[in-house]
C-alpha cells in the first residue's frame, strides 16, 4: 500500500524537532526530508533497499511543471512507481528531443505499460497561450499552443473565459495523445505488448482526475499505423 507523507512538523538534520519559519522554504523542505525518510522506512522497511537495485515503473507520466500537480502524490503512489516528464503546459510535439528521449527510454527500456499525458485546470501556460502578451523566450515554447488556438479559434471564442481555458486544456491533451499515437516506438509497443495511452485532466481545485475519451475508429488506427510505423 502506498505511503502518503503529510508533514506536521519539521526535524533538523540532527533529528530534533525544529520550528521552521514558513518563509524559509528551502530549510523547511530540507528538514522535511529527514522526517519523510524515517517515516517511509518505518512504514515500508524494504522500499529504499529495493529502489537501490533499480526501477521498474509501469507508468510514464507526461505532465505540467506546475507545483500543484505532483504526479506521485496525485496518484497516491510511492517513489519508483512512476517515470516522469514535466514541462510548462505539458506540451508534447514530435520535434522536442527532451520528451522524445524520455518516451523512448520509458517504452523501450523500462517497458512501461501505460503512458499518461495529463493537463490541469488553472494552467498558466494555457492562459498565456490564450492571451497576447509578449513573454520573451517562453513565447517560443508556447508556439504549439498558439497554433492549437488558431486551429480552434471559432470554438474557443464562442466560450466564456473559464470554459475557454478548460477547452484549451482538453485540446492540448488530445494533441499530445495524437503525438504519442504517431510515435513509431509507441506504435510498436502498443501492437507488440499492449501499451496503453491515457489522456487525463487534473482539477487543482478539487484534486480530481478526469479521463478523456480518446478511443479511435478502427480505420483511423489502421491509417496511422500505415503512415507512421517503421521497420528495421
Amino acid at each position: 500500500m502506498p505511503f502518503i507523507f503529510i508533514p506536521t512538523q519539521q526535524s533538523n538534520v540532527n533529528g530534533s524537532i525544529a520550528e521552521i519559519n514558513d518563509k524559509d522554504a528551502y530549510a523547511k523542505a530540507f528538514n522535511n526530508n529527514s522526517l519523510w525518510r524515517r517515516s517511509l522506512a518505518e512504514a515500508e522497511p524494504e522500499l529504499f533497499s529495493s529502489m537501490a537495485k533499480g526501477q521498474q515503473p509501469q507508468i510514464l507520466w507526461i505532465g505540467c511543471a506546475d507545483s500543484r500537480c505532483p504526479e506521485t502524490t496525485i496518484l497516491g503512489l510511492n517513489p519508483g512507481e512512476i517515470f516522469c516528464h514535466r514541462n510548462i503546459a505539458n506540451i508534447l510535439v514530435n520535434t522536442d528531443i527532451n520528451s522524445l528521449s524520455v518516451i523512448q527510454y520509458a517504452v523501450q527500456y523500462l517497458k512501461v505499460k501505460h503512458i499518461i499525458i495529463c493537463g490541469h485546470t488553472s494552467c498558466g501556460g494555457i492562459a498565456a497561450a490564450l492571451g497576447n502578451k509578449k513573454l520573451g523566450l517562453i513565447d517560443t515554447w508556447l508556439m504549439p499552443l498558439r497554433a492549437l488556438r488558431q486551429e480552434n479559434l471559432a470554438l474557443l471564442d464562442s466560450l466564456d473565459e473559464t470554459q475557454r481555458g478548460l477547452k484549451m486544456v482538453e485540446l492540448n491533451v488530445r494533441s499530445g495523445v495524437k503525438v504519442l499515437l504517431a510515435n513509431p516506438i509507441v506504435i510498436d509497443a502498443m501492437h507488440e505488448r499492449g501499451l496503453q495511452i491515457h489522456g487525463l485532466i487534473y482539477n487543482v481545485g478539487t484534486g480530481e482526475l478526469r479521463e478523456l475519451d480518446i478511443e479511435e475508429e478502427e480505420e483511423v488506427v489502421k491509417s496511422r499505423v500505415t503512415a507512421f510505423k517503421t521497420e528495421d
